[in-house]
């Protein structure tokens, strides 16, 4: 099974990666390769399909986005390491159908390995999408969120965001994923130096090799 390939999408605002994310979705047939889109976006706030905009709580001018992925509020800005996924799950496991359970639990564990390798240790929450630090003083700290749209032919998209270096005061403005006092942290904060490009990079490889498992 071939790895997804690998777009480089650069600073793109949302709405302009949202629509192209669901026109590649509509226009993918059979044949289409996965993709795997490295994106970073300028401050906005997106709202899931399910999400209560009590939850935004204050938005400070920054602009707020209906999207039609699955969770709660959450925000995108400079300094984060964004990968989308159009992966077709009906073809991306040997043998059947990869479902979507193990397709969060691959996401996941490609950014705890990310983590991993910068001598930070992250973990999953249960029945909390995402990667948590695991380690004190910050233990409990989201420093990833997931949201994904599975469509009823299997094929995705939206994806995972990685705070690597930005700035973390707009989390402030809303409660995170819906949760009220949920504290965020970016790798910058626990003392992990490393460019935003590099970051992007090793997660959209270790994502690309897990998926194509």
């Amino acid at each position: 099974m071939s790895s997804p390939i690998i777009v480089h999408r650069g600073l793109e605002p949302y709405e302009a990666t949202f629509a192209a994310m669901r026109a590649f979705t509509d226009a993918r047939t059979a044949d289409t390769r996965d993709e795997c889109w490295i994106v970073e976006h300028p401050p906005v706030f997106t709202l899931g399909l399910a999400a209560n905009p009590s939850h935004v709580l204050d938005a400070h001018a920054i602009p707020i986005i209906q999207s039609d992925r699955g969770g709660e509020v959450t925000y995108h800005g400079p300094g984060q390491a964004i990968i989308y996924l159009m992966i077709d799950l009906r073809r991306n496991k040997a043998g059947g159908r990869l479902f979507a359970r193990e397709f969060v639990h691959r996401i996941e564990q490609a950014v705890i390995d990310v983590l991993a390798a910068y001598n930070l240790e992250g973990r999953r929450k249960p029945d909390a999408p995402g990667i948590y630090m695991a380690n004190n003083p910050w233990q409990g700290a989201k420093i990833a969120a997931l949201g994904l749209k599975i469509r009823g032919n299997g094929c995705t998209y939206h994806g995972v965001a990685l705070n690597v270096a930005m700035d973390l005061t707009p989390f402030s403005w809303i409660n995170p994923c819906g949760y009220e006092g949920l504290t965020t942290i970016d790798m910058k904060t626990l003392g992990v130096d490393v460019t935003l490009q590099d970051a992007q990079s090793v997660l959209a490889h270790k994502l690309s090799a897990l998926l194509a498992q």
